[in-house]
């Protein structure tokens, strides 16, 4: 008889699903994007302008806000009611947004110190190239303004167990981002069969006018879920209230924990600088490393925090240690073979989608492999982090990530050195092993959750040499005139297969979640 599957597992692999689609349209803009501009200053200078705007969103609304609500806003629902929910989450989404705005307005004033500066956004960068940057990032404010709104939307919408809209705002995001791609950049229209589109040619402003519109897109889409719950706004900001302080004092150490996480992509970029191409290369092998990450990482981690606030909502300890432990066991398994195929099987797709050359897509590879190598870090993050932050402790993933953040730096400065932009995209899959590792070590000793992965890891690694060996065997054939895309797909297909029976045991616990 067909076993159950959980609610846990359903909202997983609604998530993955979503998810997919997100970044099946999230490459095809990166597609389209590096095509129309290559490895050229101008595409260099928007992925540059994209960092302090990423890290105010990130710490305000993104990330610092967004992790630190849900567990206070399940505590509130599960306790008080809908009603009052609402009320703590108009509160914060209003200090958030004014918050959001002085510094935008901040940002906006100081924007060519804050590029030009050593120790700012892109130091190695042409003064020409400057001065585009702090242009495009302050269009890219107005944008993040809109986020800080849109973010706690999602937040809010998670808490009350509905993933279905917040799932699809990225997608319409996207969609946005593709417009400005497609449309507002290009001197000349694409032509589709026998349709040319229009063509504003807005070079890269467009593409940034491409995100505000995504932003739009990405709040509108939510509107309607907000309505269904009976959404009330009141335009208070409750600082006294208890429930508010709770949230402000959990967000603190996650202001600064999401603080020197974004450090780390300042400070890549800011490295990467002075490597022709070396920001865009680390942007591509990062979006595609987040391809698996977010499928299998943040979809299991998105679905795990309310269900991991409720359990600690109601003391439920061994509930609470059996779902990290599966989620965990599940990463592992996954991750590692998964990281192994595409290592050696994604050569002739890159060539065929960025179309940047021989050289330039060697270069590219080696960044993607060097990201591959903390696949499983990077997932296995989305759980331990969160499992701290469902106990409403942000103090220890303050103190890793602080740690990790120093890290990357030495790693990243000593090994630039010899193996140019891989060694940063390197230095960071080692920063964040090492995180990785300290915080299930703290899990234990603090809050006294023993995670035990059993035979999971060996199995994972058999699988990943299993399935890596042979894609990479099918790639060293000659194609006989077959296409090398074929040959590609084919080969990882059959790495996948052959992994597969190492770890059916966790794919299994996948149901159990």
């Amino acid at each position: 008889m067909m076993k159950k599957v959980s609610h846990l597992t359903q909202v997983t692999l609604l998530l993955a699903v979503f998810f997919a689609f997100d970044k099946v349209i999230a490459i095809f803009r990166q597609v389209v994007i590096n095509r129309q501009f290559g490895l050229s200053p101008e595409l260099d200078a928007f992925n540059a302008a994209n960092n302090l705007p990423d890290l105010l969103y990130a710490l305000i609304s993104g990330g610092a806000l967004s992790i630190a609500f849900i567990p206070i806003l399940s505590e509130v629902l599960t306790r008080s009611g809908r009603e009052d929910a609402w009320k703590l989450f108009s509160r914060i989404t209003n200090l958030a947004f004014l918050v959001t705005a002085v510094f935008s307005v901040v940002f906006a004033l100081l924007a060519d110190q804050l590029v030009g500066w050593k120790l700012g956004v892109a130091p190695g960068f042409t003064e020409a190239q400057q001065h585009l940057v702090a242009n495009l990032m302050r269009l890219n404010l107005i944008a993040t303004l809109i986020f800080s709104l849109s973010g706690l939307v999602m937040a809010g919408l998670q808490a009350n167990q509905h993933f279905l809209l917040p799932a699809m705002a990225p997608l319409l995001y996207n969609t946005g981002q593709i417009f400005g791609a497609m449309i507002l950049a290009p001197a000349k229209g694409y032509i589709i069969g026998t349709i040319t589109l229009p063509a504003f040619g807005y070079g890269v402003r467009g593409l940034v006018y491409g995100v505000i519109i995504g932003a739009i897109l990405h709040i509108s889409i939510q509107i309607p879920a907000l309505i269904k719950y009976g959404f009330k706004w009141s335009a208070s900001l409750g600082l006294k209230t208890i429930e508010v302080k709770k949230v402000l004092y959990l967000m603190g150490p996650r202001i600064m924990t999401m603080m020197f996480i974004q450090f780390i992509f300042i400070a890549r970029d800011n490295l990467a600088s002075i490597f022709q191409g070396g920001v865009t290369l680390l942007t591509n092998g990062w979006m595609l490393m987040q391809v698996p990450e977010t499928l299998i990482g943040t979809a299991i981690g998105t679905a795990l925090l309310p269900t991991l606030s409720e359990q600690f909502s109601r003391t439920d300890k061994e509930g609470f240690q059996a779902t990290v432990q599966r989620a965990s066991q599940v990463l592992v398994a996954v991750t590692l073979p998964v990281a192994a195929i595409l290592a050696a099987g994604m050569r002739p797709v890159l060539g065929m989608a960025f179309q940047f050359g021989e050289t330039a897509t060697d270069q590219l590879l080696l960044v993607f492999q060097a990201f591959l190598v903390g696949l499983t870090a990077n997932s296995l993050i989305e759980v331990a982090a969160r499992s701290f932050y469902a106990r409403q402790n942000a103090r220890i993933p303050l103190l890793v990530s602080f740690l990790n953040a120093l890290l990357f730096i030495g790693f990243a400065s000593l090994l630039r050195v010899y193996i140019n932009v891989t060694g940063i995209a390197l230095a960071i899959s080692i920063s964040y092993t090492c995180e990785v590792i300290l915080l299930f070590y703290l899990l234990k000793k603090r809050m006294a959750i023993n995670i035990h992965l059993g035979n999971t890891l060996l199995r994972a690694c058999l699988a990943a040499l299993a399935g890596g060996a042979v894609c990479w065997l099918v790639m060293q054939i000659p194609s006989y005139g077959l296409n090398s895309l074929m040959l590609s797909a084919g080969a990882m297909l059959l790495g996948l297969c052959v992994a597969v029976p190492f770890i059916r045991g966790e794919l299994k616990t996948l149901i159990k979640l």
